[in-house]
């Protein structure tokens, strides 16, 4: 069971070192760090010095990273020690935990269910016990999906405050890293060592941003807003009714609901596939196996290195990798128009929609306040329960399908580079998210859902 929670080939290098850890209760040199005596998993496509790094992909099969993630180091440098290398989607690409050149991964929560994705092998490691918490990636909704699925906290915190450097990308202007595990004042803890700046990744926030970020005081009374975009009938009447049943709790405890009007939520999901797959398309034309990773076979004076790269390509990358590669090929074509240009456009409308229907204003966007406006919004992070494995198993179109359109709850937020936590609840996942740079009230908000 253990080797479809995390890449056992990567736990085993550690073994000996992991039980006298055990045996002892503390970390040698870190026993008084803020996150001494903890244990984590890091999703594959976070690169360490000590375990190879594949993204689950048979591309990177043998890629050792010659450094370490800024991510693993922080967390080195405080006290938690990485016991292995979490299983995920092949490059991040997926929502299911099915597309892993490793095998499937399975959800400890509902074993006949599929753990979500592409963080799966994350939150399968937490929900599991195997760790105390993981580091997962969350590109449009790849951390909050597996955490409602496995019935654990997913938290993705602001994009660009925490380090991207040693990240894989699958797109890179989406990309955030996460944090997942059952005790939300762990996530806060090891959220609270991984915000800092970074200057060897650009897209980090400098200093001087965060240090002027204002922020939500904690109230006893906060205004939640439910778009009214988010009213889909797909929603099962199961998470529908432990939706009202939150919604009930803090109106009950002395908070505020109102509906909000987020109209660009509608184009949210081809926004998203356009940007994101015209990214990876970018990102993973590196993978050609002439360098370094798998090749079919070594090159010789009469290879056309052409020839040898559509056949390493096509021999070492998964269905869904290549599908999306395709798509993101013909959307940068110049015979397909400029959609990537247009799908920024409506990137940056969504974006401001967002920031208008919050109190507080957008460092980065706002000068003015809404006084009207809601502290959170808040919705289901999925339209349903993990679907079972063997319905995700059957690649038809109605399926494949699904599976883009159940990221409807979490695509807009990591378009907009907001704060989001998937909380635990009954056997679903509440989704509440802020204001950009707003983390903390959301953090704070994940333990008022009970």
């Amino acid at each position: 069971m253990v080797r479809q929670y995390i890449q056992l080939r990567h736990l085993s290098t550690r073994a000996d070192s992991f039980n006298s850890i055990i045996t002892k209760g503390t970390i040698a040199g870190h026993q008084s760090a803020p996150l001494s005596n903890t244990t984590y998993a890091l999703k594959d496509n976070i690169v360490t010095k000590d375990f190879l790094t594949t993204a689950a992909s048979h591309a990177l099969y043998n890629y050792q990273s010659p450094f370490d993630a800024t991510v693993v180091k922080l967390l080195s440098n405080n006290g938690a020690t990485c016991i292995g290398k979490a299983n995920l989607d092949e490059f991040g690409m997926g929502s299911s935990n099915l597309n892993s050149y490793y095998g499937a991964v399975t959800n400890p929560f509902d074993e006949n269910a599929v753990p979500g994705g592409s963080s799966g092998g994350s939150a399968a490691a937490v929900a599991g016990d195997i760790v105390n918490f993981s580091i997962g990636t969350d590109t449009g909704g790849s951390i909050r999906l597996p955490a409602s699925y496995c019935n654990v906290f997913g938290f993705k915190p602001t994009y660009g405050r925490i380090s991207r450097w040693g990240v894989i990308p699958y797109a890179q202007t989406l990309d955030t890293v996460g944090i997942i595990s059952k005790d939300i004042d762990l996530v806060e803890k090891v959220y609270d060592v991984l915000n800092v700046e970074d200057q060897k990744d650009p897209t980090s926030l400098p200093k001087s941003v965060r240090n002027n970020m204002e922020f939500t005081e904690e109230s006893s009374q906060l205004t939640f807003g439910i778009p009214s975009h988010f009213l889909f009938e797909e929603v099962s009447d199961h998470v529908r009714s432990k939706w009202i049943e939150v919604l009930e709790n803090l109106i009950d405890r002395g908070h505020r609901v109102k509906f909000i009007s987020v109209k660009a939520i509608r184009k949210a999901l081809p926004v998203y596939y356009t940007i994101a797959t015209s990214e990876a398309a970018s990102n993973l034309a590196r993978y050609d196996g002439t360098r370094y990773g798998y090749t079919s076979k070594p090159l010789n004076v009469n290879d056309h290195p052409m020839e040898l790269i559509f056949k390493n390509r096509t021999e070492s990358l998964g269905p869904e990798v290549r599908r999306r590669i395709l798509l993101g090929n013909y959307t940068l074509s110049s015979e397909s128009g400029d959609h990537y240009a247009k799908a920024t456009e409506l990137r940056e409308k969504l974006t401001r929609e967002f920031s208008s229907v919050f109190k507080m204003k957008h460092p980065l966007l706002q000068d003015s306040y809404n006084e009207e406006g809601c502290d959170l919004i808040i919705s289901p992070t999925a339209m349903d329960v993990a679907p079972s494995v063997e319905e995700s198993t059957t690649k038809n179109a109605e399926n494949i399908l699904y599976e883009y359109i159940n990221d409807i709850f979490t695509v807009p937020i990591s378009l907009a580079g907001l704060p989001a936590i998937s909380v635990p609840f009954n056997g679903i996942g509440i989704q509440v998210f802020g204001q950009y740079g707003d983390d903390k009230l959301v953090l704070h908000a994940a333990k008022l859902i009970k």
